[in-house]
């Protein structure tokens, strides 16, 4: 377990062990089994037993689900110390998504009753997971809310500041997130052809430049204007 307890600064700034001591969390990282996945393989399928779970340490992973006419929506990007399961509290439950690796990654894994022992031996642990499951009902609320209420531009102008906050990095005198248009449209439940047309428009007015699978923003109060519908 060298290599977990290697990781153990990185995964205590994950959002699992916040607010836990690292000895205790590098007593919980011992636990665990390492893994690595390369780009575009699978970790689980929606419809899979939950067995694991699973902290994301090295990569990015994408979550999916898939529409009855087989669109995919991406419901979340997951950056190093995510946890990128479900967190299941009832036996036998199933994945409702899909996990897929969209860089090379290094994943933890604990089995549930390795987890189940933990959450029961430390209480903040579970005070973090539970808030974790909080979290990402509320986000998948708003954009719900987004979706039923919004036109399209508000609709796109959240999804941009969402990844700004999550991946996106400063780099020089303007901020880049890391994504193409077309997984843009998967996460904001829009056609590609609008997302297009959009960020062209955007791109017009000096607000962002496009770039293959790259979006500079050059102005991030004018993005969060358009979350307003100005």
């Amino acid at each position: 377990m060298a290599e977990a307890g290697e990781k153990c600064p990185l995964v205590t700034r994950s959002e699992l062990f916040a607010g836990i001591p690292s000895s205790v969390c590098t007593s919980i990282v011992s636990t665990a089994r390492p893994f690595d996945f390369t780009c575009r393989q699978v970790l689980y399928f929606g419809g899979d037993p939950i067995e694991q779970v699973l902290l994301l340490i090295e990569g990015r992973v994408k979550i999916t689900q898939f529409s009855e006419r087989g669109t995919e929506v991406i419901l979340r990007l997951c950056i190093p110390g995510e946890v990128i399961s479900e967190l299941a509290f009832v036996a036998e439950s199933k994945h409702c998504s899909t996990a897929q690796a969209v860089q090379d990654c290094k994943v933890l894994a604990w089995d549930l009753a390795t987890f189940e022992a933990a959450l029961d031996r430390f209480p903040a642990l579970r005070c973090n997971t539970k808030r974790i499951l909080e979290q990402r009902l509320q986000e998948l609320e708003r954009r719900f809310c987004e979706v039923s209420t919004e036109t399209v531009a508000p609709r796109l102008a959240h999804g941009l500041v969402r990844l700004l906050a999550q991946i996106g990095h400063k780099v020089n005198s303007h901020f880049e997130i890391n994504v193409s248009q077309e997984a843009l449209a998967q996460m904001t439940s829009m056609a590609s052809f609008t997302v297009c047309r959009l960020l062209t428009n955007w791109e017009n007015q000096g607000l962002l430049r496009l770039r293959r699978e790259a979006i500079e923003i050059h102005s991030v109060p004018r993005l969060v204007d358009l979350c307003k519908g100005k």
